[in-house]
């Protein structure tokens, strides 16, 4: 059982529950009920295209029609989305008048639909809303249905949007673009190929780990990041060996929501800031970025917040005489090994003599601003180095 850690501190919050969640091996069959309890009848579907290979939209369509819902579908998603996806996905929505939207798909699908509310809605670019709580008009109610267990997106009130013209992501937030009922399926999870399922799961992994020593780390968040890691970590591999094993699948799933609930309510760290310049210049999956650059950012952090590491390390129930943030840092590399994925930026065709303009962009990151050991770029420079 978890308890709370005698050395986490605690600064006051305002805790804000997002909205309704719904769990169960099956229960996008309840798509119709949810978009009904929130006045929902003529909903756009964000989605992916690749997703209709398996059949997940075709699903939740079906559904929707046996409610009496109607639906029209844009899947003009793509991985990481940008302003673009978002407009088209703006012209869609008002072209068919809805009323509500669910997304359905990875954390792209998710970050879509949230970015198409807020300019359906409230007009203007996604660059007018990068920070917080800039919206002034209501947003059209929402729901995610998440088909990886990797973004914590559909629990978080967040949409992460790349700008065309730098690379980079905003973040653009308002508790007013939150999902009002997020479904959690992990029978949905199964389709997912074992690449996914891997750079997915590293990237919930580490949203436990950074949210929980992050300095906007409070009670609510730390008993989420906690939880998260303890159903992430031994699922991982388990997971990984036996894609079919559905407690395993339902356990990522959860650990994976956990996070994002943590996110929303804290934040998180260097290693993210770290990540999102090497997708924008070399394409590297973000997984794949997260994965390379996390255990050196837990040594890094390890200074200052070791004995939090510890208590995840003690969660774990992993046998180590070492330091706590050595041995979670080793726990990470041993995940993306047993995952198959790239062990440093030489590996993924890095160039060393980017990594000064790299930690420039990193360092202009806004969770680097949040972790728990300050940095600068020189710092971050050097976890570039650390990692190639």
């Amino acid at each position: 059982m978890l308890v709370p850690s005698p050395r986490l501190s605690f600064p006051p919050f305002d805790f804000q529950p997002l909205g309704r969640v719904i769990f169960a091996p099956g229960a996008i069959e309840r798509l119709g009920e949810a978009v009904r309890s929130v006045g929902g009848t003529r909903v756009l579907l964000v989605t992916d295209p690749g997703l209709e290979q398996v059949g997940h939209p075709q699903r939740a369509m079906a559904v929707l029609r046996e409610a009496g819902v109607e639906v029209f579908v844009f899947d003009g998603v793509k991985e990481n989305p940008t302003e673009r996806e978002v407009d088209a996905g703006v012209i869609a929505a008002r072209s068919h008048r809805v009323d509500c939207l669910v997304a359905i798909g990875g954390g792209s699908s998710m970050d879509c639909a949230k970015g198409i509310n807020f300019i359906l809605t409230n007009g203007g670019r996604m660059a007018d809303y990068k920070g917080h709580g800039k919206a002034t008009q209501p947003m059209l109610p929402s729901i995610g249905v998440p088909t990886t267990a990797g973004t914590g997106s559909e629990a978080q009130s967040y949409a992460l949007i790349t700008d065309e013209r730098t690379h980079l992501k905003m973040a653009c937030g308002d508790k007013k673009a939150a999902f009002r009922v997020a479904i959690l399926d992990p029978e949905l999870t199964h389709s997912q190929p074992r690449y996914v399922t891997a750079v997915t799961g590293i990237d919930a992994i580490a949203h436990a780990i950074e949210s929980y020593v992050c300095t906007k780390r409070n009670a609510v968040s730390a008993m989420c990041s906690r939880a998260a890691f303890a159903y992430l970590e031994p699922n991982f591999e388990r997971v990984l060996k036996s894609p079919t094993d559905a407690t395993a699948r339902a356990a990522m799933q959860i650990g994976s929501h956990l996070a994002g609930m943590a996110i929303e309510n804290a934040m998180l760290g260097v290693c993210h800031s770290c990540a999102n310049p090497l997708t924008a210049h070399y394409g590297i999956t973000h997984g794949i970025a997260i994965g390379l650059m996390l255990p050196h950012v837990i040594r890094f952090n390890a200074a200052v917040v070791g004995p939090l590491y510890a208590d995840l390390i003690q969660d774990s129930g992993l046998a180590t005489s070492l330091p706590a943030g050595e041995a979670l840092a080793n726990r990470i590399t041993e995940l993306t090994v047993a995952a198959g994925l790239p062990q440093s930026l030489k590996e993924c065709g890095v160039s060393h003599t980017i990594l000064a303009l790299l930690a420039e962009e990193a360092n202009q990151q806004w969770t680097a601003r949040f972790n728990p050991r300050p940095v600068s770029e020189t710092d971050i420079l050097q976890l570039y180095q650390a990692a190639w």
